[in-house]
């Protein structure tokens, strides 16, 4: 037997045993996969096997029989804030401080908004994480020059020596969505505060991947998305955090209808009603709201803390057999080694990545591309194991040997 032989056969005993020994490994039957090895759940989750039967009702019986009648009896008028309250535990919030609806750009326009507002007088500078996500950056901009705020971009690691008494707010990414980098969101925020200004939190790549701890930490508001690793499927409504003790003066920027204190009453002046629902705008897109609850179901009797430690674990596993099969030099880990430093994705350098991602793609492992050269594989505990990683692994190893360095 060869020394690559040996090397295949014991990491694949050891992927097995590994997955034989994961308590979450039984929740993958929950999903709708195939032989695909899917690590792109950081992007868009898989489907949940239950949801297209909760929508076929959804669609022929509450919106098909009951109609308008289903705002009431089926319970689409308190969706947004009941939805909210099934997110909250994942992040590490108490009931009644998360609503759902609208997109992440919208609710990060909402927050950085509200956020100067809550901030008062005299701070005249918003803090932006200079790796963020690019429509962060768009919506901060857009939001400074309608407030006459000025942006200040920086890496997250300067934001404690840089933040002063003219800063309003810090708007950071939670988990860096090209690297996988996690934050310092506990030092972070308690930074900003020791200033008097407010942290603002993307959780797009955190959520559901790792313990948040929005209430423990003294967030003041944070963001998300739901299809990433809530897998609340394509373009699932976003939600708004809005801390408690700023809910009574909580200012959105978006007074719609649906955030009135009497929004059947159609009265040309507006009164916000109490608590997070302040967050809401317009009518919600009940299907994906609904699917987006029906997906949920799958946490249940799930503790974050139990898939962060798998995460890590797999993570841990993917990077030693990609050491291994890898041909040496060419892709390079820009995720940090440190545990209390990664989220759950590997991003590899690579300079082939467009070759080698699309190859990857045609051989059934699917990650994703960042250009101009970052391959990014994300892994979801509650349906990805130990096997899927070494064969990403594997097959990423044939293809960097099939593909010739540029």
């Amino acid at each position: 037997m060869s020394d690559t032989s040996r090397v295949t056969d014991g990491l694949m005993e050891r992927a097995a045993r590994l997955d034989a020994a994961d308590e979450l490994g039984k929740h993958r039957e929950k999903f709708a996969l195939d032989d695909t090895t899917y690590l792109d759940g950081n992007s868009l989750g898989a489907l949940p096997a239950h949801v297209p039967a909760r929508m076929a009702d959804v669609i022929a019986r509450e919106w098909g029989e009951l109609r308008i009648r289903s705002w009431d009896e089926s319970g689409w008028w308190t969706a947004p804030e009941r939805i909210g309250d099934r997110i909250a535990p994942l992040v590490g919030a108490a009931p009644g401080r998360i609503v759902v609806g609208d997109s992440t750009s919208v609710n990060v326009f909402k927050a950085v908004v509200a956020g100067t507002r809550l901030a008062g007088e005299g701070r005249d500078e918003i803090l932006v994480d200079a790796t963020t996500f690019p429509t962060d950056g768009y919506i901060a901009q857009s939001a400074a020059r309608m407030t006459g705020h000025r942006i200040v971009p920086l890496d997250p690691a300067e934001i404690p020596g840089a933040v002063s008494g003219r800063t309003a707010l810090a708007l950071v990414n939670h988990v860096d969505y090209r690297t996988g980098r996690l934050q310092d969101l506990p030092g972070l925020t308690a930074a900003l505060h020791a200033a008097g200004a407010l942290a603002v939190w993307d959780l797009c790549h955190s959520a559901g991947a790792l313990p948040v701890g929005l209430d423990e930490h003294g967030v003041d508001l944070a963001v998300g998305c739901t299809y990433k690793y809530l897998n609340g499927g394509p373009g699932a409504p976003a939600y708004l955090y809005v801390a408690e003790h700023h809910q009574g003066r909580f200012d959105s920027p978006l007074p719609g209808w649906n955030s009135h204190a009497d929004p059947f009453g159609m009265t040309p002046g507006y009164r916000a009603a109490e608590g997070a629902l302040r967050g809401r705008v317009g009518t919600p897109d009940i299907l994906s709201m609904l699917a987006l609850e029906a997906a949920l179901d799958v946490w249940d009797g799930v503790r974050i803390e139990d898939v962060r430690a798998k995460s890590l674990a797999l993570t841990d596993f993917f990077l030693e057999c990609v050491r291994a099969y890898a041909p040496e030099g060419r892709v390079v880990s820009v995720t940090p080694e440190a545990h209390g430093e990664r989220g759950s994705q590997v991003a590899l350098r690579c300079d082939e990545a467009p070759a080698v991602m699309a190859e990857l793609i045609r051989r059934r492992v699917v990650g994703d591309l960042r250009r101009p050269d970052v391959l990014r594989f994300g892994f979801t505990p509650l349906y990805v194991g130990f096997a899927d990683a070494e064969r990403a692994a594997r097959v990423l190893g044939e293809v960097l040997r099939d593909i010739p360095p540029a």
